[in-house]
């Protein structure tokens, strides 16, 4: 890499993009990016670093820059069309990311649910243990000069990662998903195999997985698998206490004692998102004091159960939007809040997902006491058919269900002391800000 050089980043307010822009910055290189003017949460990160942020324009691009193009843009767009004609250099954001990972330790953290919470707990750690640089799938990245390590998260979609060749890779589960990219199961688990078979040194892979135990039959592949005991695990947690304060566990790493850790996040599903980086903290010869004192600090990533209070009201923000990271979130609720009411207020994304997984979400939605649903987030990549509507999924949840349009939340109201969960990856926001305003003015009316 160039200091002299400028890199433009088109498309600069994507999640990856502004985490990898907030690096490069870091490490002292001259960062601008563009994009559409509309806010995203991304470009506040962006702001305070005192990046520039422009409008798209082709003007934008100028000799001696560098120019990294998100995915979601094609090469006709008019400042990759200008770079080209500048003779410029033009790579897409995961070459890019491939590229710059090969100068560090580095692990790539992989799978359908998971890898963003993995992979913000592994930055956290990391960061406490060693100087690190890290990219993370909810838009936060830093980095240092002196970093010797690299933790990013690996996306599956369009085979994206198969861009990386990292020192290390965990594997926190395979799942159907993305419908509008893969036809079937059998074609993610493929192309999860051929990123196993990219990693240099160790595959971490979460044995509880009937997918990721089929690696164990490629003889090439160095395979270490974690979980629960009483399976053939490698890094086992023991003693597992989910607890309303928390989740605490023992670790042994074949077969030998490692430590006790202490986590300050709810469900089984993070006690095996934080055993996956215990391994590697184990294999990169880390004393587990150091790592269990870093674990119990760990304060979550963006829109992954971040936590609200109003009033006698708990608010959830989850991304969750399949039907697996839908259960894991009900149940970290219940883990936490026993004895509350669980309501969930689900928006489903993308119509592919809804029709492909429509059983799946149902199913998960009835662990919650109430549901309600809001219209499919329409994503730019896919056009609305008329194959599928809310009203169907509606129809296959047993728990009491409605569907909820923005322009009045007030069903929302009929609650007290209860939990109230926010799931999707689209606008669902606006829900729950909507309901917000309506219970803070209902709280200042009755106090």
């Amino acid at each position: 890499m160039n200091k002299e050089l400028t890199y433009h980043f088109t498309g600069i307010k994507g999640s990856g993009m502004s985490a990898l822009a907030l690096i490069l910055h870091n490490m002292g290189y001259k960062v601008q990016g563009s994009d559409q003017e509309t806010y995203f949460f991304t470009q506040r990160g962006l702001e305070k670093a005192g990046i520039e942020l422009l409008p798209f324009n082709a003007d934008n691009i100028q000799p001696g820059m560098f120019v990294i193009c998100g995915n979601a843009f094609g090469d006709d767009h008019p400042e990759v069309v200008r770079a080209k004609e500048l003779g410029l250099d033009v790579m897409r954001y995961h070459f890019f990311l491939g590229e710059l990972i090969k100068d560090y330790t580095s692990v790539a953290i992989t799978g359908s649910h998971g890898k963003t919470s993995t992979t913000g707990l592994m930055a956290h750690v990391m960061r406490g243990l060693h100087p690190t640089n890290f990219l993370i799938g909810d838009g936060t990245g830093a980095g240092q000069e002196d970093a010797e390590y690299f933790v990013l998260e690996a996306d599956e979609y369009r085979k994206h990662f198969l861009a990386y060749y990292p020192d290390y890779a965990i594997f926190t589960n395979i799942d159907f998903d993305h419908p509008d990219y893969y036809e079937n199961i059998d074609q993610v688990f493929a192309a999860n195999t051929t990123f196993a078979h990219q990693v240099k040194k160790k595959v971490i892979a979460y044995g509880g997985d009937a997918y990721l135990r089929q690696f164990a039959d490629q003889s090439d592949l160095e395979v270490w698998y974690y979980g629960l005991e009483g399976g053939d695990n490698h890094i086992v947690a023991s003693n597992v206490d989910l607890a309303t304060d928390g989740s605490h566990f023992d670790v042994h790493v074949m077969g030998e004692y490692y430590g006790h850790f202490d986590i300050p996040t709810f469900g089984e599903h993070n006690v095996m998102n934080a055993l996956s980086v215990i391994g590697f903290c184990y294999f990169e010869n880390f004393p587990a004091d150091r790592v269990a004192e870093e674990l119990r600090t760990f304060g979550g990533v963006k829109r992954r159960f971040s936590e609200k209070k109003i009033g006698d009201m708990t608010l959830i923000d989850d991304y969750a939007h399949h039907p697996s990271e839908i259960k894991a979130t009900i149940n970290a609720a219940r883990q936490k809040y026993p004895n509350k009411k669980i309501i969930s207020v689900f928006q489903p994304h993308t119509f592919s997902r809804t029709i492909a997984l429509m059983d799946e979400f149902a199913g998960a939605l009835d662990l919650s006491d109430d549901v309600y649903l809001c219209e499919i987030f329409a994503s730019a990549r896919e056009k609305d058919n008329k194959q599928v509507s809310v009203t169907d999924l509606a129809n296959k949840v047993t728990k009491p269900v409605e569907v909820l349009p923005l322009e009045n939340v007030s069903p929302l109201l009929d609650y007290d002391d209860a939990v109230m969960i926010f799931m999707g990856a689209g606008d669902i926001m606006k829900f729950a800000y909507a309901y917000e305003e309506l219970l803070a003015d209902s709280q200042s009316t009755i106090h």
